[in-house]
Formats: structure tokens, C-alpha cells, sequence
């Protein structure tokens, strides 16, 4: 589903991710793990366009995302983020607008949906997050975990092959993460395909396909989260777990 190749990112004279690798397929749960400042957040920045990245290649399915700016790059990625959603850390929602009308406007404008049926879709997303009591609220009005469950209901309502996660759960308390991660274990059981960074080892460890540990703008070391979390090859990935 998600191919990228040699992918480097520069800042200036700081080169964030220095070849990076990895694949991630149809219905996989992919996790990032890392200490702050390896790239993961630029990593997943960078697939849906949000970055522009100096090397490399990424591949979404069939489409091609150019480095360079220009008609080809914008094109494309028109169609990634038709099927690639993303779920930020600061939920990101419009605070102008009602819960209902945070979720319908995208499938309206960008999928061309009838109003009736993309309010017919966001009242069983919102039933599915157990947000479906504040659909005509504000965002002003909820809390981290709320809003952060409207914000995945808004992604889900573009119906994505596969979300973006970007430490979803690190501006939130402990019950409210847990909310949130429920919904997230809801969705890879029913086969949704994303990649997630987070700081969440029990999520990594029971949800996830593959886990990643990124150091330094690299991959230093991938595997299922057995082999990861019981059984890493690198004395790196063993430290940056036990100081976890």
C-alpha cells in the first residue's frame, strides 16, 4: 500500500531522515517508535505531502509522489490524500464549525457526496467513536480525548486504505488516551490499515504488525513487536525501551 524508498529530508544543513526505507501493507498496522528528534513525525509528514522531501521516492499504492514542487506533485497528491487520512497531535479540527459539520465537509466537497448521505455516515462514525451525543457541539466545548475522537471520525469519513497517526495520545491524560486508543484497536481489528507514531508501548506491543525504531533520521531496526520488544538485535533499540 505505503512504499518509500531511500527517503531523505533536509532542513537547511540538517538532514532529518537520511535514507529511510519501509513498506507497509494493505490492512497492516505499522508503528513508529523512537526518541524525539529521529524523524518520525516528518516521516509521516513527508507520504502525505505535508513535507517535501530531497531524495528518494514514495509510492502510495499506483501513485507516485514527485520531490519537486510543480503540477505533477500536486496531482498526485490530490489523489494520496484521497486515500491516505491523517490523525494529528493537536486534533486540528475547525473550531467554527459543529462536530457533524467537522466530519461532512470533506466528503462533500472533495468526494462529492450528497449532504444527506455524508450526514448519514458522520452519525455512524460519530455512534462508533461514542461521540455520536455531541455531534451538534463545538470543539471548544470537548476535551482532548473527545475532540481527538472527532478528529478520527472526520478521517474515517474519507474512508482511507490507510491513516496517518502522529503521536495521537501525547497531548492527552491518561483516561482520555485510553479512549483513544480503544477506538484505534477498534479500527486495526477491523482491518485499517495505518502507520503510528507514538510513545504508547502497550499499543505497539498488542496492535501492531510491524514496529520500526527510528535513531538519528534512520531505521536501525524493524520486526514484528515479539522480536522487537523481547528480542532486538541493537543496543540502541534494548536502551531506548528500558528508558522508556
Amino acid at each position: 500500500m505505503i512504499r518509500i524508498v531511500e527517503l531523505v529530508k533536509r532542513f537547511g544543513t540538517q538532514t532529518i531522515l537520511k535514507g529511510v526505507s519501509l513498506q507497509v501493507a494493505t490492512g497492516e498496522v505499522c508503528v513508529l517508535l523512537g526518541p524525539s528528534g529521529s524523524g518520525k513525525s516528518t516521516l509521516l509528514r513527508t507520504i502525505n505531502g505535508l513535507e517535501t522531501f530531497d531524495a528518494g521516492e514514495i509510492h502510495v499504492g499506483d501513485i507516485s509522489l514527485p520531490a519537486s514542487e510543480g503540477t505533477a506533485r500536486q496531482n498526485a497528491l490530490l489523489q494520496i490524500r484521497r486515500r491516505v487520512g491523517m490523525v494529528f497531535q493537536q486534533f486540528e479540527l475547525f473550531p467554527h464549525r459543529t462536530v457533524l459539520q467537522n466530519i461532512t465537509e470533506a466528503p462533500m466537497l472533495v468526494l462529492k457526496m450528497p449532504k444527506e448521505e455524508a450526514v448519514q455516515l458522520a452519525k455512524q462514525l460519530l455512534d462508533r467513536v461514542g461521540m455520536l451525543a455531541k455531534l451538534d457541539a463545538r470543539p471548544e466545548s470537548l476535551s482532548g480525548g473527545q475532540k481527538q475522537r472527532v478528529a478520527i471520525a472526520r478521517t474515517l469519513a474519507m474512508k482511507p486504505d490507510a491513516i496517518l497517526f502522529d503521536e495521537p495520545t501525547s497531548a492527552l491524560d491518561p483516561h482520555t488516551t485510553g479512549e483513544v486508543i480503544a477506538v484505534m484497536q477498534d479500527l486495526a481489528l477491523d482491518g485499517q490499515g495505518m502507520i503510528v507514531v507514538t510513545h504508547g508501548m502497550q499499543f505497539a506491543r498488542s496492535v501492531a504488525h510491524s514496529v520500526h525504531i527510528l535513531h538519528s533520521g534512520r531505521i536501525i531496526e524493524s520486526g514484528t513487536p515479539e522480536k522487537i520488544f523481547n528480542a532486538a538485535d541493537q543496543e540502541i533499540t534494548r536502551r531506548f525501551l528500558k528508558e522508556t
